[in-house]
């Protein structure tokens, strides 16, 4: 493609710009936030900063795919920043999450680049910045324009992000020594400090990942910004958004305004023609209401081949249902992972497929009763939104923490056991597909889908 992808829209007065985080998670809500700031008649443009080849951290997105599904938005794509020389010489030497996050840095002047010579400074509105991508805040502040933080997770993660810092100040070492023993945050439940995002378990002074980390999540809430965007609605999350709009919630300071946006949900954001509806879609009009388990573990989500031949053992015992998306180790066959007979046995209730599905869509198809999911925030609302109760396997980042509330606060899912230690069971599979669904869809979304269409109802009314 070539740079941009320009709008096919009329020019509007006033331009939003957003700046996402990279990575397909983090586009695709914040495509969605730019139809809302296009139905109230502003001009919109994205801007992409793409991750460093050596980054597997963040898929990279097809912003050709996503531009042509998106005509109303214009799309420009950032030309790459090289890292520093040692980093070139020595890949091995960082994290390499810690590589995208300083690459972050170093693009803010193609940013303000970009900035100055595309939009005139009174046009632009303001700026919007996913989560990880704040070091931006500072060309904002340089432009004099008003910068707001997309915070693509749930309010409860943005209140233990909030008050991080001063936790992690007052103490020498870091949060690892506690082990289970329980964190406490304002707004929100208790939890293991062995669930906290796993860079913030060690110390800032100590850790270079950590600092980072801290640095880039503290922006969100920093005082150059104008402004908090959270992606979700306050009936789900009451106690975490009052908290944030607490003055004790970090105490010497107040926090920008926060605004309650979600839930940001809509297509994935990819498909530029209704006539490339997935085969999944059809092979789910032809099965009872609520009768499938849909198992899907986000862009980044993957199993070790032991894990995947475990799962398929336990679905090939539980006799239900099932729609398995696969993202095996090297993108190799999944029926390379499957115990042998695993196809044929299954072929007449359960499917297979890559990696991509229509996540939304599957969530919202009357046939679907259960998502085993690996929680992360796009795919939780994505559940509740649909009215599926999630069996909750967490795999990294903010997902262990996202596990506790929606069991716990929401109930609107339960645990798998097994997965803090890495491994679950066949038997552990089989029976929790027990406890949610039926071959024949006379059980399902029960108790876990009443409260999501509840929290709904309270959203839209």
């Amino acid at each position: 493609m070539g740079d941009e992808k320009k709008s096919t829209m009329p020019m509007k007065q006033q331009t939003v710009v957003l700046y996402p985080s990279p990575g397909v998670g983090h586009v695709v809500p914040m495509v969605q936030l730019a139809k809302v700031f296009l139905s109230h008649g502003y001009d919109v443009t994205m801007v992409i900063a793409e991750p460093p080849a050596t980054s597997p951290d963040f898929r990279i997105i097809d912003v050709d795919r996503v531009a042509a599904a998106n005509p109303a938005i214009t799309f420009h794509v950032l030309p790459p920043v090289l890292p520093p020389a040692d980093d070139l010489s020595h890949p091995g030497n960082k994290p390499p999450f810690l590589l995208t996050l300083q690459a972050l840095r170093r693009y803010n002047g193609e940013l303000e680049r970009f900035l100055l010579r595309s939009i005139p400074r009174h046009r632009i509105h303001s700026l919007v910045v996913g989560m990880f991508s704040t070091y931006a805040v500072d060309v904002g502040a340089k432009l004099g324009v008003p910068v707001y933080a997309f915070f693509a997770s749930g309010a409860a993660t943005l209140a233990v992000v909030a008050q991080i810092q001063e936790l992690l100040a007052g103490r020498r070492a870091g949060l690892k020594e506690l082990g289970d023993a329980s964190l406490e945050f304002l707004g929100v439940r208790p939890f293991p400090a062995s669930h906290l995002v796993g860079e913030l378990l060690e110390h800032p002074e100590e850790d270079e990942m950590c600092k980072a980390m801290v640095d880039v999540w503290c922006r969100n809430t920093g005082d150059a910004t104008s402004g908090v965007l959270v992606n979700t609605f306050e009936s789900l999350e009451s106690a975490a958004v009052q908290a944030l709009r607490d003055p004790r919630c970090v105490p010497g300071r107040t926090l920008p305004p926060i605004y309650c946006v979600g839930p940001v949900v809509g297509a994935d954001g990819t498909t530029s023609s209704v006539s490339e509806r997935h085969a999944c879609l059809a092979w789910l009009d032809a099965q009872p209401e609520r009768s499938v388990v849909f198992l899907c573990f986000g862009s980044r989500g993957t199993h070790p081949p032991e894990q995947l031949r475990e799962i398929a053992v336990g679905l090939d015992m539980s006799g239900h249902r099932f729609l398995w998306a696969v993202r095996t180790p090297a993108g190799e066959n999944p029926g390379a992972f499957v115990p042998e007979g695993f196809m044929e046995r299954t072929k007449d209730r359960g499917l297979v497929v890559g990696p991509w599905v229509p996540q939304v869509e599957v969530l919202r198809h009357p046939s679907t009763g259960a998502f085993v999911t690996h929680c992360g925030w796009n795919s939780t609302l994505e559940a509740i939104t649909g009215g599926v109760p999630m069996l909750c396997w967490p795999l990294y980042a903010e997902q262990l923490m996202n596990k506790v509330f929606i069991t716990e606060d929401m109930g609107v899912g339960v645990e798998m056991e097994g997965y803090r230690e890495g491994f679950v069971k066949a038997g552990e599979v089989e029976a929790k597909q027990g406890d949610q669904g039926s071959s024949d869809g006379t059980q399902g979304r029960s108790n876990g889908s009443a409260r999501g269409r509840r929290l709904v109802g309270d959203l839209v009314c």
